[in-house]
C-alpha cells in the first residue's frame, strides 16, 4: 500500500506523460530514482577514495619514508589533506541525507549531493594523479613523474569530464534514448 505522502504519485503515475527520457514517473519518483543512482555511485567512489586515503596514511610508517626529499614530504602531506578532503566531500551526501531525513527536502538533497559528487570527482582525479606523481618521483625521475602524472590527469579529465559532456550534448541534439537504437557493441553506422 502506498504511503500517504506518495499516494497521489501512485494514483497519477499512469497519467503522467513520458519525460524526455521516455519514463513515466512523478517528480517524487524521479527524485527517489536519482537519489538511488547517487547512492550507487557513492558506493563505488567511496570505496576507492577510502582505500587510497588509507594507503596514504600508512606511508609514513614505511622504512623508506625517511628517504623522501623535503619537497616529496610536503607534496605527500598535501596529498593526505586532499585525500581526506575528498573523503569528506564523498561522504557529505550521506551526512546530508541523515540531517534532512523526513524533512521533505529530497530535491535539495539530490541537487546538493550531485554537486558534491561532481566536486569530489575533480578532487579524486587530483589525488589519483598526485599519488602517481609521488610514486614515480620516488621510483624514477621528476621529469618522468610529471610526464606520467600529467598524461594520467589528461586521461581522467577526458573520460570523467569531457566524455560525459560530449555524450550529453549529443543526446540533447536528438541522439538516441536509453534502451533504444543500436544494439550493444554495434558501430554507430550500423
Amino acid at each position: 500500500m502506498a504511503s500517504p505522502a506518495h499516494a497521489d504519485d501512485a494514483v497519477s503515475a499512469s497519467a503522467v506523460p513520458p519525460g524526455d527520457d521516455g519514463r513515466r514517473e512523478t517528480p517524487t519518483e524521479k527524485l527517489d530514482r536519482n537519489w538511488n543512482e547517487i547512492l550507487q555511485e557513492l558506493r563505488v567512489t567511496q570505496t576507492g577514495v577510502q582505500i587510497l586515503t588509507g594507503f596514504l596514511l600508512t606511508v609514513p610508517f614505511q622504512q623508506r619514508f625517511t628517504d623522501l626529499t623535503t619537497t616529496q614530504r610536503w607534496f605527500y602531506l598535501a596529498l593526505v589533506v586532499l585525500a581526506t578532503v575528498t573523503t569528506g566531500i564523498m561522504v557529505a551526501p550521506v551526512s546530508l541525507h541523515r540531517w534532512l531525513f523526513r524533512r521533505r527536502a529530497k530535491a535539495a538533497l539530490v541537487r546538493t549531493a550531485d554537486l558534491f559528487m561532481r566536486v569530489g570527482l575533480v578532487t579524486l582525479s587530483l589525488v589519483v594523479a598526485g599519488v602517481v606523481l609521488l610514486v614515480f618521483d620516488v621510483v624514477t625521475t621528476r621529469t618522468m613523474a610529471l610526464a606520467v602524472a600529467g598524461c594520467l590527469l589528461v586521461f581522467l579529465a577526458l573520460v570523467w569530464f569531457v566524455l560525459p559532456v560530449v555524450l550529453g550534448r549529443r543526446r540533447a541534439r536528438g541522439g538516441e534514448l536509453e534502451g533504444q537504437g543500436a544494439e550493444p557493441g554495434a558501430s554507430p553506422a550500423s
